[in-house]
């Protein structure tokens, strides 16, 4: 049944050339296959995909293959033995964005209701029909979008004075709107509008671009009050051609050029620069005099070629490292040195049918290599780069009363496995045993144990050379007492905050706050965050625990629900050494089916990570989610983003990364996003060898799993593989994902088959276990 011409692969896939041999109804030459099934092997669908040669894109139906079933058309002839098509299976002609099907059924089946069933003649002969299906060419052109900024003094109020310049062809429109804060919701600008401007939808305006005198592109000039953040905004090509970036809306901050210099992440500059790699595509913040751009993640910076010849790779390896050490150091050189511009870089933002390129500016900074030193040194919040975390509990851990002095006995086993950081349990007083329904914040006498055992517990810790991890619970707060009506809004203890504190527009508890900054928490009230008061008082706590307790850092719970800035603030207050914020929300599903593409999902961990100014890291919920559908349907493919790097938050910013597969909510007795079982120790695999920083689940170190967690640890200790290890990925393919990390340690994992390469380096098999090979170089 193998047409001419056509290529194994492995034991699982044909590939086959499409022949220009048929002609469309305009007379032009189209690509064609036929199959011949045999009756004899009774097969019940095709699957397929399609390449072109030409640019290496592959077109998939909605991220999935193209299936064709034929069970409903076939049918038993007299040799019950033998199940054979009625006839011949045929691809009839189309574009190259059509696939056309032809489908046969019998008469027998003419009372079974399907809803892609035809009429049958009565004749009972075979009827057939076809399906086009559409999939998206892109290509690359070069085009760019510009958007200009200025403040200037307007009817006596100072105003922001935008103008959008594009040299995309056709008729272009502007889709845009107003935010006041770093959530990016849209919203509609009081008037006076562009010309032609008109209502969408009742959250967004559109505006035609009005074409530019020389005939090439066109632009638009925008006057917006000072009170807002950012401007957003989509442009709209002639019918059906929508730009996007990377799946997100474009985002201009609205702030003078030295606001946008002393608030931006430390890390960005220092993260957004690649030396060995300059087309490698990351993320940065831009910004120029009258140009301010936040064009986040995955930006080509081909800027720097020129500089990069100057120097040595390593020289430079060895400067940038430094920068990213001494994060917020190097922002302050940044930030006092005078920028000296260099020429316009390209990022590629993502449209339905075409992608142009937008043009920004990026600032050089000068910096001299014999200025830095390469001891390391720790930034706030975000550790050195080389911590371990050990998850110490789980979510029946309070049932005995005394997890802290459990916790105790094992300090010394935990700190010999190789873990150097920990995450305790929530401390205070709470309405639930677990401790996150927190009610009197100044009380540390928990169902894990009273306030004199906490602090053994951290003293213990600390003289093993293990850091401790608060978990601190600022989102929501229980309450003492009633009011008026009857509500739980009025609270006690030595934060005795009335219903001032409590965010308004959640109806359960009647707050006189202001409105919530995130998602709401509906079974306790929501602190606002925006009072001064609360904000003074919650800093003083945390730097209570720190000095009282000996915490050397934070998990912070369900930090959707308020904005990253006032953590940046709790975090320049209380300096920790190192901070992770549980950023977890769904990943984006299809027809029940996970989503190759997740940009959308790490995007948004990432502009929280941006909101706290990169003081504090995310759980990268992203990687779990794809190692999830990677395992559980061997699809190892999905391990690879479509620009060649890992797809979870740690192939955008690894250094704010924290990977896992498990803890007390998704596993324990909760389960509600439990890791494929039996394949936990090849997630254990991936994340312990790749970038960002790990953390491994109680319920796994204390396990059958225990001696291949502490072998892989000691691997990557040996290796000294960080948070911001670099990863080339060397397969993603049906069965296997095999990458290899800093030029030290290979791995793969999955059935399929894979061995480092042969060259310079000589690799010996390290560790070795159920679908997972870890090597190392010598």
């Amino acid at each position: 049944m193998i047409p001419p011409g056509s290529v194994p692969i492995k034991d699982y896939a044909i590939e086959t050339p499409l022949k220009k041999s048929a002609l469309s109804a305009e007379g032009d030459t189209l690509p064609e296959i036929r199959i011949d099934l045999k009756a004899k092997f009774g097969i019940s669908a095709i699957h397929f995909v399609l390449k072109d040669e030409e640019t290496g894109d592959w077109y998939k139906n909605k991220s999935r293959d193209f299936v064709v079933s034929l069970v409903d058309y076939i049918r038993a002839d007299s040799d019950t033995s033998i199940i054979e098509p009625k006839r011949g299976f045929d691809f009839w002609p189309g574009n190259l964005g059509q696939i056309s099907k032809i489908f046969s059924k019998s008469k027998a089946d003419e009372n079974e209701s399907s809803e892609s069933r035809v009429p049958e003649r009565e004749s009972n002969q075979p009827d057939g029909f076809y399906e086009e299906v559409y999939v998206t060419k892109k290509v690359l052109i070069s085009n760019s979008v510009t958007v200009s900024t200025k403040k200037c003094f307007e009817s006596g109020a100072v105003k922001d004075i935008l103008y959008v310049e594009t040299d995309l062809p056709g008729d272009v429109v502007l889709h845009w709107g107003v935010c006041r804060n770093d959530t990016k919701r849209w919203e509609v600008p009081r008037s006076p509008y562009p010309p032609g401007t008109v209502p969408f939808k009742e959250r967004a305006l559109r505006t035609p671009l009005w074409p530019s005198p020389d005939g090439k592109g066109s632009s638009a000039q925008i006057t917006l009050e000072e009170e807002f953040s950012g401007f957003v905004f989509v442009l709209k090509q002639n019918k059906d051609t929508w730009f996007k970036y990377l799946g997100n809306d474009f985002y201009v901050p609205l702030s003078s050029p030295i606001k946008l210099l002393n608030s931006s992440s430390k890390d960005d500059l220092s993260e957004g620069v690649q030396i060995e790699k300059p087309s490698q595509e990351n993320s940065f913040f831009a910004f120029t005099d009258t140009v301010a751009y936040e064009m986040r993640n995955l930006v080509s910076d081909n800027s720097s070629d020129k500089n990069q010849k100057k120097k040595s790779k390593k020289v430079q390896q060895s400067i940038f490292e430094e920068i990213e050490r001494l994060a917020a150091e190097a922002y302050n050189i940044f930030r006092s040195s005078i920028p000296s511009f260099s020429k316009p870089t390209t990022a590629k933002p993502e449209a339905t049918n075409v992608e142009p390129e937008t043009t920004i500016v990026v600032p050089e900074a000068s910096v001299e290599s014999e200025a830095l030193s390469l001891e390391p040194k720790i930034c706030s919040g975000t550790g050195t780069g080389h911590e371990i975390l050990c998850q110490g509990f789980n979510w029946e851990s309070n049932v005995s009363g005394r997890w802290y002095m459990k916790l105790k006995e094992i300090a010394s086993e935990l700190a010999s496995i190789g873990f150097t950081v920990v995450w305790l349990p929530p401390p205070t007083e709470s309405v639930s045993p677990e401790g996150y329904m927190p009610k009197d914040l100044y009380n540390l006498n928990s169902r894990y144990g009273n306030i004199d055992e906490l602090k053994d517990l951290v003293k213990r810790f600390h003289e093993v050379g293990i850091k401790v991890l608060g978990d601190a619970v600022l989102n929501h707060r229980c309450a003492h007492y009633q009011n008026k009506n009857g509500v739980w809004n009025i609270f006690g203890g030595c934060l005795d905050w009335d219903d001032r504190a409590v965010v308004s527009d959640d109806p359960h508890f009647q707050g006189r706050g202001n409105t919530s900054s995130g998602d709401s928490f509906h079974a306790a009230p929501n602190i606002d965050h925006s009072q001064e008061f609360v904000r003074k008082d919650l800093k003083e706590w945390l730097c209570w625990l720190r000095k009282e307790i000996g915490y050397d850092g934070w998990r912070l719970d369900f930090v959707r629900g308020f904005w990253g800035g006032y953590v940046k603030d709790y975090i320049e207050a209380s300096e920790p050494y190192f901070a992770v914020g549980e950023y977890w929300d769904s990943l984006s599903y299809r027809n029940d089916e996970t989503d190759y593409n997740q940009d959308a999902h790490r995007q948004r961990i990432v502009d929280w990570i941006n909101a706290t100014k990169g003081t504090s890291g995310a759980f990268d919920v992203t990687t779990k989610g794809i190692l999830h559908a990677a395992l559980e349907k061997c699809e190892y493919w999905r391990l690879s983003d479509e620009n060649g790097n890992p797809p979870g938050v740690i192939g955008w910013w690894p250094s704010r990364a924290v990977t896992f597969i498990e803890n007390h909510d998704t596993g324990s007795t909760q389960g509600h996003w439990r890791f494929p079982s039996g394949k936990e120790m090849i997630g254990y695999a991936y994340i312990l060898t790749h970038p960002g920083t790990p953390s491994i689940f109680y319920d796994h170190i204390f396990s059958r799993y225990k001696t291949e967690i502490a072998s892989l640890i000691s691997l990557r200790r040996r290796n000294g593989i960080h948070c911001r290890s670099t990863v080339q990925i060397s397969k993603a393919e049906r069965d296997v994902y095999a990458a290899i990390i800093d030029e030290k340690v290979a791995m793969k994992i999955g059935p399929g088959h894979f061995e480092p390469p042969s060259g310079s380096l000589k690799w010996s098999l390290a560790i070795e276990g159920k679908h997972y090979e870890i090597w190392e170089a010598s």
